[in-house]
This record gives C-alpha cells, structure tokens and sequence, in this order.
C-alpha cells in the first residue's frame, strides 16, 4: 500500500523561461517552444517523453495548434482558462491527471509577446473584457481591470485604515528583489515617494503601483514519482493544491476585501499537512500591489485587515521575514499578461537553490499562489524538496 501511495506523488522536474522582456522578434509560438524544449532540457527529457499538455491564451485551440507547432502527439491536454491563476489550477489537474496514472509527464507552457503586439499595434488593449454575458453590466459604467482592483485598494484603506505608503512599499520590496535579478525588466531602485509620484492612473494607483507589460514565457514539466527518479535534476513536490472562484460581476462580490485564495489556501495547505508558518518563500501574483495584501491576508500569513503594518517593514523583501515575488514580480521582473507561469518557475528555482544573489537561504517549502480576472479566481500550490 505504501509504495502504491508513493507512486502516486507528482514533481515538477523541469522549469524555464524563454527570451523575456522585450522580444521583437519572436512570435508567440516561438516563446512557447523556447519554454517548452528548455524546460524538457532542465528535466533530461524530450519532447517524446511528453504525454500531456497544457496551455493556454494563444490560438482558437491552444493545445491542438502548440503541439502541432512544436511536432508533439500528446494523448491527454487541458486548456482550462481563469486569467493569471491559470497555471496553478492547470498544476492542480495535471497532478491529478498523474496521480490517476492518466499520463506520467505533462509540460504546462506559456508565451506571450503582449509587449510587441501592442508596440506594433497589432491589437488594443482590451478594457472591458467583454460586453456579452455578466461582463456588459460592469462595462458601461468604465469598470476596467484596473478599475475594479483600485476599488478593492479603496474598500480596504476605508475598512482598516491601510495606508497608500503601506501599498507603496509592496511596489518598492519587488523593485529591491528585482535589482538582485539580472533578467529583470527594471532593476533600479524606488522609493515610497517615487511610487506616491509615479502619476495618477487609477485612483489610488499610481503607475509604480501597476505590473509592466512585457513579451516572454515560460515552462514546467511535472513528472509521476517514478519518472522524476530518472530526471535530471532533483524533483520539488507537489505537496497540496487549492482552487476557487468567485465573481465575475463586481456587485456579486461578497466582500471586497476577500481574495478567493482563503479558500484555495485553506486548501492547499490542509492537503499538504502544512501551515502558513512553514513556508520559506512566496511567490504571489502582483499585478497591482493591492493583489498581494489581499493574497498574504487570504493565505493567512496575517489577519485579515493587518496587511498593510505586515508588509510595511520590508517582510517582503529577499533577507525579509517573508521574501516574496523573488524575481521581482510582475510590478518589476515581467508580466507578459498571465503571469502565474512565472510564479512557479521562480518557486522552482529557489527550492533548487539556483537564484544567485535573490536565492532565499535553505529554502524548502514554497507557497505559490495564481489570482485571475479581478479576484475572480485563485490557486494555491505548495512545493517542496527531498
């Protein structure tokens, strides 16, 4: 019994990046190939080795038109599509997938040259995310992604008395991660007042308090115990997975001031056997800097309400009591529009202890956390090492 429970744990035994920042001359499939055979190589697998796939965000079918590109015949594919937690809920069902004996290697995959196409003007940007279903009720009074989570940054200051200096600090703690990275698209420090001065785009958002846009993407390849055996490198553990939605319409939001990620963290970390306490390193999605209060209070790292005085001492920080968005995150590092792929690439990583300068030390449990739309959904992923 014991030794049929073991085959059932799922690693990841591969993760990559493509060319990220500014790519002007590559396509979208193209990142997703660089991803795809880079992260295969990290793993000391092929792409004959592959027997399950997972994308999404490029194409009208984007497992069937990625692996046709990429000369890949999986006999399992998933394009589940939540926003930017789409890569944590794909780890989820690709976890069960193995575990089920389904398949025994699935690569997750993502491209994005969002940057690009919008400097070529290939295509705008789209504001309202639609005007068809429950979306049209929202998009005529100007509800814009940006829109909707500056509200939730406004419900939260009203409420607790979290201040625009303590969200301010979240955007300076990624630019200090970042300027330890030097794949990240900025690297040079901020202050508060730079954030506080940075213009006006939402209130309370100021640009510095917003992620970047920028091209890359991004791979990992999860293997059943018995594969990753054979791997090249050392396997991370899936220890426990969350999922949860909640709202697509602002007004059938409960609570403004509650990410869906208290129920995928509750979750996660019930299945894993851990607690907040545990983890040595998050990596939380950061579009805006109200994201991430929301995520530390959702995941239980403080009370609900005390996010602000939590991160406001540096916590977030590498060398911080909670280093978090290593990379620098999407407000500095890249966000190529589904940035949750980027998330478990860098837990990866610092589980490897592979993260030169940014490396958080004797790293061993990892808290990866995906939010999509505007807290419509959140998955939480825990890692961990041998």
């Amino acid at each position: 019994m014991e030794a049929a429970l073991s085959e059932r744990k799922v690693a990841i035994v591969g993760a990559a990046l493509s060319d990220i920042g500014r790519v002007d001359d590559k396509t979208a499939y193209e990142l997703h190939w660089q991803a795809t055979s880079r992260a295969l190589a990290d793993a000391g697998l092929s792409k004959q080795d592959v027997g399950g796939f997972m994308s999404q965000g490029t194409g009208m079918l984007p497992p069937v038109e990625l692996t046709e590109y990429m000369g890949m015949r999986p006999t399992w594919v998933d394009s589940t599509g939540v926003g930017g937690a789409t890569w944590e809920f794909m780890v989820e069902h690709a976890y069960a997938a193995i575990a089920q004996g389904l398949t025994d290697v699935v690569v997750l995959a993502y491209g994005s040259t969002a940057r690009a196409d919008l400097k070529k003007k290939l295509r705008s940007a789209n504001l309202s995310f639609g005007t068809r279903g429950p979306a049209q009720f929202d998009a005529p009074w100007g509800h814009t992604l940006i829109a909707k989570y500056a509200m939730t940054a406004r419900r939260h200051m009203h409420e607790f008395g979290t201040t625009i200096e303590q969200l301010a600090e979240i955007a300076v703690s990624a630019r200090h991660n970042a300027g330890l990275n030097p794949d990240a698209f900025y690297q040079e420090p901020i202050t508060i007042e730079d954030v506080m001065n940075s213009g006006m785009i939402a209130d309370p958002f100021t640009k510095l308090h917003c992620c970047i846009r920028s091209d890359g993407g991004g791979a990992v390849v999860l293997a059943s115990a018995t594969r990753a055996r054979d791997c090249k490198k050392k396997p991370v553990w899936v220890l426990g997975t969350g999922e949860a939605v909640s709202h697509m319409t602002m007004s059938e939001w409960e609570d403004f001031t509650e990410s869906p990620a208290k129920r995928s963290g509750a979750l996660a970390f019930e299945r894993a056997g851990l607690r907040p306490s545990d983890v040595d390193v998050c990596e939380l999605y950061d579009a805006f800097t109200s994201m991430v209060l929301l995520t530390v209070e959702g995941l239980g790292f403080c009370e609900k309400g005390e996010g602000g005085p939590f991160v406001a001492d540096g916590k977030l920080r590498v060398g911080g009591a909670l280093p978090t968005n290593t990379d620098g995150g999407g407000l500095a590092h890249c966000h190529p529009g589904m940035r949750g792929m980027f998330l478990l690439v860098e837990a990866v990583r610092q589980l490897r202890d592979e993260c030169g300068p940014r490396q958080v030390p004797a790293a061993k449990i990892a808290c990866v956390n995906g939010t999509g739309g505007w807290f419509t959904s959140a998955s939480t992923v825990l890692l961990g090492r041998d």
